[in-house]
Protein backbone atom coordinates (compact mmCIF):
# COMPACT_ATOMS: atom_id res chain seq x y z
CA UNK A 1 0.00 0.00 0.00
CA UNK A 2 1.37 3.30 -0.92
CA UNK A 3 1.86 5.69 1.85
CA UNK A 4 -0.62 8.19 1.96
CA UNK A 5 -0.40 11.94 1.35
CA UNK A 6 0.26 14.14 3.91
CA UNK A 7 -2.38 18.08 4.14
CA UNK A 8 0.77 19.97 4.72
CA UNK A 9 4.19 20.46 2.46
CA UNK A 10 5.02 21.36 -1.16
CA UNK A 11 2.24 18.51 -2.29
CA UNK A 12 -0.55 19.22 0.51
CA UNK A 13 -2.52 21.79 -1.43
CA UNK A 14 -2.75 19.08 -4.47
CA UNK A 15 -3.89 16.75 -1.96
CA UNK A 16 -6.50 18.31 -0.55
CA UNK A 17 -8.06 19.85 -3.61
CA UNK A 18 -9.58 16.56 -4.76
CA UNK A 19 -10.70 15.59 -1.31
CA UNK A 20 -12.18 19.17 -0.50
CA UNK A 21 -14.71 18.18 -3.65
CA UNK A 22 -15.30 15.01 -1.91
CA UNK A 23 -16.09 16.69 1.69
CA UNK A 24 -18.27 19.56 0.08
CA UNK A 25 -20.24 16.97 -2.12
CA UNK A 26 -21.07 14.68 1.16
CA UNK A 27 -22.03 17.80 2.84
CA UNK A 28 -24.03 18.44 0.34
CA UNK A 29 -25.84 14.84 0.29
CA UNK A 30 -26.10 14.85 4.03
CA UNK A 31 -28.17 17.67 4.56
CA UNK A 32 -30.26 16.86 1.51
CA UNK A 33 -30.74 13.80 2.97
CA UNK A 34 -31.77 15.25 6.55
CA UNK A 35 -33.89 17.40 4.89
CA UNK A 36 -34.56 19.73 7.99
CA UNK A 37 -32.43 20.93 11.08
CA UNK A 38 -31.88 17.99 12.90
CA UNK A 39 -32.60 14.03 11.56
CA UNK A 40 -35.99 12.43 12.19
CA UNK A 41 -35.81 9.79 14.54
CA UNK A 42 -34.95 10.39 17.61
CA UNK A 43 -31.62 9.24 19.10
CA UNK A 44 -32.27 5.36 18.37
CA UNK A 45 -32.75 6.30 13.76
CA UNK A 46 -29.61 8.28 14.48
CA UNK A 47 -27.53 5.57 15.91
CA UNK A 48 -28.56 3.20 13.54
CA UNK A 49 -27.75 4.77 10.24
CA UNK A 50 -24.40 6.22 11.86
CA UNK A 51 -23.70 2.35 12.54
CA UNK A 52 -24.89 1.20 9.05
CA UNK A 53 -22.40 3.90 7.78
CA UNK A 54 -19.49 3.28 9.78
CA UNK A 55 -19.55 -0.65 10.04
CA UNK A 56 -16.15 -1.91 10.61
CA UNK A 57 -14.31 1.07 12.89
CA UNK A 58 -11.08 -0.49 12.17
CA UNK A 59 -11.24 -2.62 9.05
CA UNK A 60 -7.92 -4.98 7.86
CA UNK A 61 -7.99 -2.96 4.25
CA UNK A 62 -8.88 0.62 4.20
CA UNK A 63 -12.15 1.51 1.61
CA UNK A 64 -11.23 4.91 -0.64
CA UNK A 65 -15.18 5.85 -0.21
CA UNK A 66 -14.41 6.29 3.84
CA UNK A 67 -14.30 10.39 3.76
CA UNK A 68 -17.25 10.77 1.58
CA UNK A 69 -19.20 8.07 3.26
CA UNK A 70 -18.41 9.39 7.19
CA UNK A 71 -18.59 12.67 6.20
CA UNK A 72 -21.94 12.34 4.47
CA UNK A 73 -23.56 10.26 7.74
CA UNK A 74 -22.33 13.21 10.08
CA UNK A 75 -23.96 15.47 7.40
CA UNK A 76 -27.30 13.58 7.44
CA UNK A 77 -27.46 13.06 11.18
CA UNK A 78 -26.45 16.70 12.30
CA UNK A 79 -28.50 19.55 14.10
CA UNK A 80 -27.94 22.22 11.15
CA UNK A 81 -26.89 25.62 13.02
CA UNK A 82 -27.48 27.36 9.64
CA UNK A 83 -31.08 26.21 9.16
CA UNK A 84 -33.20 28.96 10.38
CA UNK A 85 -35.37 26.45 12.74
CA UNK A 86 -32.13 25.32 14.48
CA UNK A 87 -32.55 27.74 17.55
CA UNK A 88 -31.77 25.55 20.26
CA UNK A 89 -28.65 26.77 21.61
CA UNK A 90 -25.61 28.87 21.41
CA UNK A 91 -24.30 26.97 18.61
CA UNK A 92 -23.58 29.52 15.48
CA UNK A 93 -23.41 28.95 11.99
CA UNK A 94 -19.65 29.41 11.57
CA UNK A 95 -18.68 31.98 8.62
CA UNK A 96 -17.73 30.09 5.67
CA UNK A 97 -14.40 32.98 5.79
CA UNK A 98 -13.52 31.56 9.11
CA UNK A 99 -13.82 27.70 8.68
CA UNK A 100 -11.49 27.82 5.48
CA UNK A 101 -9.18 29.38 8.00
CA UNK A 102 -9.50 26.21 10.04
CA UNK A 103 -8.73 24.16 7.60
CA UNK A 104 -5.53 25.90 6.91
CA UNK A 105 -4.75 25.74 10.39
CA UNK A 106 -5.74 21.84 10.32
CA UNK A 107 -3.60 21.63 7.38
CA UNK A 108 -0.29 24.09 8.96
CA UNK A 109 -0.69 22.40 11.95
CA UNK A 110 1.13 24.74 14.25
CA UNK A 111 1.62 23.57 18.02
CA UNK A 112 1.10 26.70 20.20
CA UNK A 113 3.17 25.71 23.00
CA UNK A 114 6.32 26.86 22.12
CA UNK A 115 8.06 29.42 19.24
CA UNK A 116 9.87 26.75 16.81
CA UNK A 117 6.62 25.11 16.29
CA UNK A 118 4.78 28.03 15.69
CA UNK A 119 6.92 30.98 14.65
CA UNK A 120 3.90 33.17 12.68
CA UNK A 121 0.92 31.98 14.32
CA UNK A 122 2.55 32.63 17.96
CA UNK A 123 3.30 36.23 16.73
CA UNK A 124 -0.39 36.62 14.99
CA UNK A 125 -2.19 35.04 18.59
CA UNK A 126 0.07 37.94 20.10
CA UNK A 127 -1.56 41.00 18.43
CA UNK A 128 -4.89 39.43 18.39
CA UNK A 129 -5.08 38.80 21.76
CA UNK A 130 -3.55 41.97 22.72
CA UNK A 131 -6.58 44.09 20.05
CA UNK A 132 -9.21 42.35 21.73
CA UNK A 133 -7.78 42.86 25.22
CA UNK A 134 -7.77 46.75 24.08
CA UNK A 135 -11.38 46.50 23.48
CA UNK A 136 -12.06 46.41 26.29
CA UNK A 137 -9.68 48.42 27.67
CA UNK A 138 -7.36 45.55 29.20
CA UNK A 139 -3.93 44.65 27.96
CA UNK A 140 -3.90 41.07 27.30
CA UNK A 141 -6.17 37.73 26.64
CA UNK A 142 -5.15 34.65 26.32
CA UNK A 143 -7.16 31.70 24.19
CA UNK A 144 -8.95 29.05 25.14
CA UNK A 145 -11.36 26.63 24.14
CA UNK A 146 -14.74 29.05 25.43
CA UNK A 147 -16.42 29.77 28.67
CA UNK A 148 -15.88 26.79 30.66
CA UNK A 149 -11.80 26.64 30.22
CA UNK A 150 -12.19 30.80 30.70
CA UNK A 151 -14.38 30.55 33.75
CA UNK A 152 -11.91 28.17 35.22
CA UNK A 153 -8.71 30.13 34.35
CA UNK A 154 -10.58 33.30 36.01
CA UNK A 155 -10.86 31.40 38.77
CA UNK A 156 -7.83 29.64 39.49
CA UNK A 157 -6.09 33.34 39.16
CA UNK A 158 -8.02 34.84 41.57
CA UNK A 159 -7.03 31.96 43.39
CA UNK A 160 -3.34 32.42 42.93
CA UNK A 161 -3.48 36.08 43.47
CA UNK A 162 -5.39 35.42 47.09
CA UNK A 163 -5.27 31.86 48.46
CA UNK A 164 -8.60 30.67 50.23
CA UNK A 165 -10.42 33.24 47.70
CA UNK A 166 -14.32 32.47 47.73
CA UNK A 167 -16.44 32.89 44.72
CA UNK A 168 -19.99 34.63 45.04
CA UNK A 169 -22.08 34.56 41.79
CA UNK A 170 -25.60 34.75 40.79
CA UNK A 171 -28.52 32.61 40.82
CA UNK A 172 -28.18 33.10 36.95
CA UNK A 173 -24.68 32.07 36.15
CA UNK A 174 -23.52 29.52 34.11
CA UNK A 175 -22.89 26.16 35.55
CA UNK A 176 -19.27 26.52 34.85
CA UNK A 177 -18.84 28.63 37.61
CA UNK A 178 -19.44 26.61 40.69
CA UNK A 179 -18.04 23.76 39.00
CA UNK A 180 -14.59 25.56 38.69
CA UNK A 181 -14.78 26.57 42.14
CA UNK A 182 -15.12 22.72 42.72
CA UNK A 183 -12.55 21.59 40.78
CA UNK A 184 -10.10 23.96 42.38
CA UNK A 185 -10.49 23.18 45.89
CA UNK A 186 -12.23 26.66 47.03
CA UNK A 187 -14.93 27.05 49.48
CA UNK A 188 -18.32 26.65 48.53
CA UNK A 189 -19.85 29.80 45.93
CA UNK A 190 -21.50 31.78 47.95
CA UNK A 191 -25.43 32.33 45.33
CA UNK A 192 -26.95 35.46 44.93
CA UNK A 193 -30.50 35.17 44.38
CA UNK A 194 -31.56 36.49 40.67
CA UNK A 195 -35.03 36.62 41.20
CA UNK A 196 -35.70 38.61 37.63
CA UNK A 197 -33.38 36.93 35.65
CA UNK A 198 -30.61 38.99 36.75
CA UNK A 199 -28.09 39.16 40.38
CA UNK A 200 -29.94 40.83 42.67
CA UNK A 201 -28.01 44.41 44.01
CA UNK A 202 -28.87 44.57 47.64
CA UNK A 203 -28.42 40.79 48.15
CA UNK A 204 -25.07 40.51 46.54
CA UNK A 205 -24.33 44.22 49.15
CA UNK A 206 -25.28 42.17 52.16
CA UNK A 207 -23.55 38.98 51.29
CA UNK A 208 -19.95 41.33 50.41
CA UNK A 209 -20.41 43.32 53.73
CA UNK A 210 -21.23 39.99 55.68
CA UNK A 211 -18.23 38.01 54.13
CA UNK A 212 -16.04 41.01 54.41
CA UNK A 213 -12.39 39.59 55.40
CA UNK A 214 -8.99 40.76 53.66
CA UNK A 215 -9.03 42.59 50.67
CA UNK A 216 -8.97 40.54 47.59
CA UNK A 217 -10.67 37.45 49.20
CA UNK A 218 -13.83 37.20 47.65
CA UNK A 219 -14.22 37.04 43.93
CA UNK A 220 -17.79 38.21 42.61
CA UNK A 221 -18.65 36.40 39.18
CA UNK A 222 -21.03 38.86 37.23
CA UNK A 223 -23.27 37.36 33.76
CA UNK A 224 -23.09 39.61 30.58
CA UNK A 225 -25.46 36.98 28.30
CA UNK A 226 -27.63 34.62 30.86
CA UNK A 227 -27.30 30.83 29.09
CA UNK A 228 -30.60 30.69 29.56
CA UNK A 229 -32.71 34.31 28.53
CA UNK A 230 -29.38 36.17 27.36
CA UNK A 231 -29.82 38.63 30.05
CA UNK A 232 -27.11 40.95 31.56
CA UNK A 233 -26.67 41.86 35.29
CA UNK A 234 -26.39 45.61 36.38
CA UNK A 235 -22.19 45.49 35.50
CA UNK A 236 -21.71 49.63 36.32
CA UNK A 237 -23.68 48.94 40.00
CA UNK A 238 -21.75 45.62 40.32
CA UNK A 239 -18.48 46.89 40.04
CA UNK A 240 -19.45 50.33 42.39
CA UNK A 241 -20.00 47.56 44.89
CA UNK A 242 -17.10 45.09 44.30
CA UNK A 243 -14.75 48.20 44.22
CA UNK A 244 -16.80 49.29 47.75
CA UNK A 245 -15.80 46.20 48.92
CA UNK A 246 -12.53 45.53 47.75
CA UNK A 247 -13.89 42.55 45.69
CA UNK A 248 -12.51 40.91 42.64
CA UNK A 249 -14.90 41.22 39.77
CA UNK A 250 -15.04 38.72 37.23
CA UNK A 251 -17.89 38.69 34.25
CA UNK A 252 -18.98 35.80 32.21
CA UNK A 253 -19.28 37.91 28.68
CA UNK A 254 -19.06 34.12 26.84
CA UNK A 255 -22.59 35.30 25.36
CA UNK A 256 -22.86 39.40 25.33
CA UNK A 257 -19.13 39.90 24.40
CA UNK A 258 -19.97 39.80 20.76
CA UNK A 259 -21.92 43.29 21.48
CA UNK A 260 -18.74 44.98 21.52
CA UNK A 261 -18.50 44.97 17.60
CA UNK A 262 -21.82 46.46 17.40
CA UNK A 263 -22.07 50.99 18.04
CA UNK A 264 -26.05 50.11 18.63
CA UNK A 265 -25.63 47.34 21.17
CA UNK A 266 -22.28 48.45 22.70
CA UNK A 267 -23.45 50.62 25.44
CA UNK A 268 -25.36 47.37 27.48
CA UNK A 269 -22.06 46.31 28.53
CA UNK A 270 -20.78 49.12 30.09
CA UNK A 271 -19.03 48.83 33.06
CA UNK A 272 -17.08 45.58 30.99
CA UNK A 273 -13.58 47.57 31.14
CA UNK A 274 -14.01 47.17 35.40
CA UNK A 275 -13.60 43.56 35.59
CA UNK A 276 -10.47 41.96 36.78
CA UNK A 277 -11.21 39.50 34.17
CA UNK A 278 -13.62 38.79 31.42
CA UNK A 279 -14.42 35.76 29.15
CA UNK A 280 -15.44 36.30 25.39
CA UNK A 281 -16.36 33.49 23.48
CA UNK A 282 -16.59 33.89 19.56
CA UNK A 283 -17.90 31.12 18.57
CA UNK A 284 -21.35 32.37 19.91
CA UNK A 285 -21.96 36.19 18.71
CA UNK A 286 -18.51 36.18 16.79
CA UNK A 287 -20.06 33.44 14.01
CA UNK A 288 -16.34 30.91 14.57
CA UNK A 289 -16.27 27.08 14.39
CA UNK A 290 -15.45 25.99 17.68
CA UNK A 291 -12.88 26.51 19.35
CA UNK A 292 -12.94 30.42 19.86
CA UNK A 293 -12.77 31.31 23.13
CA UNK A 294 -10.67 34.11 25.10
CA UNK A 295 -10.00 35.09 28.88
CA UNK A 296 -9.25 38.84 28.90
CA UNK A 297 -6.70 40.11 31.73
CA UNK A 298 -6.76 43.49 33.64
CA UNK A 299 -3.35 42.77 35.07
CA UNK A 300 -1.03 41.54 32.88
CA UNK A 301 0.90 40.09 36.40
CA UNK A 302 -2.00 37.87 37.03
CA UNK A 303 -0.88 35.72 34.61
CA UNK A 304 2.52 34.68 36.36
CA UNK A 305 0.48 32.36 38.03
CA UNK A 306 0.71 29.90 34.67
CA UNK A 307 4.56 30.60 34.26
CA UNK A 308 5.93 27.22 33.75
CA UNK A 309 9.18 25.83 32.82
CA UNK A 310 9.62 22.63 30.19
CA UNK A 311 13.34 22.42 28.91
CA UNK A 312 12.22 20.98 25.77
CA UNK A 313 10.05 23.98 25.04
CA UNK A 314 11.07 26.90 26.91
CA UNK A 315 14.95 26.62 28.70
CA UNK A 316 15.87 29.32 30.11
CA UNK A 317 18.60 30.07 28.08
CA UNK A 318 16.02 30.31 24.74
CA UNK A 319 14.44 32.72 26.43
CA UNK A 320 16.85 35.03 27.30
CA UNK A 321 17.97 34.07 24.05
CA UNK A 322 14.43 36.07 22.62
CA UNK A 323 12.90 32.90 21.70
CA UNK A 324 9.35 33.93 23.19
CA UNK A 325 7.98 31.78 26.05
CA UNK A 326 4.29 30.70 24.70
CA UNK A 327 3.95 27.71 27.60
CA UNK A 328 2.67 30.49 30.70
CA UNK A 329 -0.26 31.30 27.75
CA UNK A 330 -2.66 28.29 28.54
CA UNK A 331 -2.75 25.40 30.83
CA UNK A 332 -2.51 23.26 27.99
CA UNK A 333 0.60 22.42 26.38
CA UNK A 334 -0.31 21.59 22.74
CA UNK A 335 -3.24 23.60 21.25
CA UNK A 336 -4.20 24.86 18.00
CA UNK A 337 -3.66 28.08 16.61
CA UNK A 338 -7.87 28.37 16.76
CA UNK A 339 -6.72 32.76 16.47
CA UNK A 340 -5.85 32.18 12.80
CA UNK A 341 -9.89 31.99 12.02
CA UNK A 342 -10.34 34.62 13.98
CA UNK A 343 -8.08 36.93 12.81
CA UNK A 344 -9.34 36.77 9.23
CA UNK A 345 -12.95 37.49 10.33
CA UNK A 346 -11.87 40.04 11.98
CA UNK A 347 -9.91 41.49 8.84
CA UNK A 348 -12.16 40.46 7.02
CA UNK A 349 -15.72 41.81 8.35
CA UNK A 350 -14.41 44.43 10.33
CA UNK A 351 -16.12 46.06 13.47
CA UNK A 352 -18.62 47.06 10.87
CA UNK A 353 -19.24 43.70 9.22
CA UNK A 354 -19.51 41.83 12.40
CA UNK A 355 -21.60 44.70 14.32
CA UNK A 356 -23.73 44.51 11.25
CA UNK A 357 -24.50 40.25 12.03
CA UNK A 358 -24.96 41.34 15.79
CA UNK A 359 -27.84 43.67 14.67
CA UNK A 360 -28.96 41.34 12.58
CA UNK A 361 -29.65 38.82 14.80
CA UNK A 362 -30.58 41.17 17.72
CA UNK A 363 -33.20 42.82 15.36
CA UNK A 364 -35.06 39.20 14.59
CA UNK A 365 -35.20 38.33 18.40
CA UNK A 366 -37.12 41.30 18.66
CA UNK A 367 -39.08 40.55 16.01
CA UNK A 368 -39.89 36.76 16.99
CA UNK A 369 -40.78 38.57 20.64
CA UNK A 370 -43.08 40.78 18.86
CA UNK A 371 -44.76 37.95 16.75
CA UNK A 372 -45.33 36.35 20.41
CA UNK A 373 -47.05 38.61 21.89
CA UNK A 374 -49.14 39.74 18.81
CA UNK A 375 -50.71 35.77 18.73
CA UNK A 376 -53.54 34.89 22.02
CA UNK A 377 -52.03 31.43 21.45
CA UNK A 378 -48.45 32.31 23.15
CA UNK A 379 -47.04 34.29 26.18
CA UNK A 380 -43.56 35.73 26.42
CA UNK A 381 -41.08 35.94 29.38
CA UNK A 382 -39.93 39.66 28.23
CA UNK A 383 -38.27 41.22 25.62
CA UNK A 384 -35.36 40.25 24.93
CA UNK A 385 -31.94 41.97 25.83
CA UNK A 386 -29.82 39.87 23.16
CA UNK A 387 -30.60 37.33 20.38
CA UNK A 388 -32.79 34.61 22.95
CA UNK A 389 -36.43 34.81 23.19
CA UNK A 390 -38.02 32.74 25.81
CA UNK A 391 -41.77 31.98 25.13
CA UNK A 392 -44.43 29.01 25.67
CA UNK A 393 -48.28 27.98 24.46
CA UNK A 394 -50.44 30.21 26.50
CA UNK A 395 -52.21 27.99 29.10
CA UNK A 396 -50.41 24.40 28.20
CA UNK A 397 -48.88 22.51 31.52
CA UNK A 398 -44.79 22.27 31.51
CA UNK A 399 -45.47 18.77 30.99
CA UNK A 400 -46.91 20.05 27.14
CA UNK A 401 -44.57 22.53 26.91
CA UNK A 402 -41.58 19.60 27.30
CA UNK A 403 -43.51 17.24 25.22
CA UNK A 404 -44.05 19.92 21.88
CA UNK A 405 -40.08 20.30 22.76
CA UNK A 406 -38.85 16.76 22.07
CA UNK A 407 -41.65 15.93 19.54
CA UNK A 408 -40.15 18.84 16.92
CA UNK A 409 -36.60 17.22 18.24
CA UNK A 410 -37.67 13.57 16.88
CA UNK A 411 -39.48 14.15 13.75
CA UNK A 412 -36.74 16.65 13.21
CA UNK A 413 -38.88 19.77 12.48
CA UNK A 414 -36.85 21.92 14.80
CA UNK A 415 -34.78 22.35 17.66
CA UNK A 416 -35.91 24.70 20.37
CA UNK A 417 -34.13 24.68 23.61
CA UNK A 418 -35.55 24.98 27.03
CA UNK A 419 -35.25 26.87 30.70
CA UNK A 420 -37.08 27.32 34.00
CA UNK A 421 -38.04 30.66 34.73
CA UNK A 422 -40.36 31.30 37.34
CA UNK A 423 -40.80 27.98 37.98
CA UNK A 424 -42.20 27.84 34.97
CA UNK A 425 -40.62 25.54 31.62
CA UNK A 426 -40.08 27.73 28.53
CA UNK A 427 -39.46 27.39 24.77
CA UNK A 428 -36.16 28.67 24.26
CA UNK A 429 -35.40 30.35 20.76
CA UNK A 430 -31.56 31.58 20.34
CA UNK A 431 -31.22 33.03 16.91
CA UNK A 432 -27.50 33.46 16.20
CA UNK A 433 -28.19 32.84 12.04
CA UNK A 434 -27.91 36.61 10.21
CA UNK A 435 -29.71 34.66 7.21
CA UNK A 436 -33.09 33.76 9.33
CA UNK A 437 -36.24 35.64 7.67
CA UNK A 438 -39.73 36.72 9.31
CA UNK A 439 -41.23 34.18 7.50
CA UNK A 440 -38.89 31.72 9.42
CA UNK A 441 -39.95 33.16 12.64
CA UNK A 442 -43.80 32.88 11.34
CA UNK A 443 -43.20 29.36 10.49
CA UNK A 444 -41.28 28.22 13.82
CA UNK A 445 -44.17 29.41 15.46
CA UNK A 446 -46.40 27.83 13.68
CA UNK A 447 -44.97 24.24 13.92
CA UNK A 448 -45.07 24.99 18.09
CA UNK A 449 -48.94 25.98 18.10
CA UNK A 450 -49.55 22.86 15.86
CA UNK A 451 -47.65 20.80 18.16
CA UNK A 452 -49.24 21.60 20.99
CA UNK A 453 -52.22 19.53 22.38
CA UNK A 454 -55.80 21.28 22.88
Amino acid sequence: MSTPPLASGPEGPGALRPLLDTVLDALRDGGEARGGPLPAGGPEGVARRVRDAVGDVLPEQGTEDALHVLVRALAEGAADPAHPLCAAHLHCPPLAVATAADLAASALNPSMDSWDQAPAASELEALVTRALAQEIGADDALVTTGGTESNQLALLLAREAHAGVRLIHGANAHHSLPRAAWLLGLPDPVVVPAPAGTMDLAALDEALTELQGLRGSLLVAATAGTTDAGLIDPLPDIADLCEAHGTRLHIDAAYGGGLLFSDHHRGKLDGLDRAHTVTLDLHKLGWQPVAAGLLVVKDPHDLDALSHRADYLNADDDTEAGLPDLLGRSLRTTRRPDILKVAVTLKTLGRAGLGALVDQVCARAVELADLVEAHPGFELYDPPTLSTVLFRPAEASDEAVAAVRRTLLHEGRAVLGRALLDDRLWLKATLLNPHTRPGDLAALLKLVEGHTPR
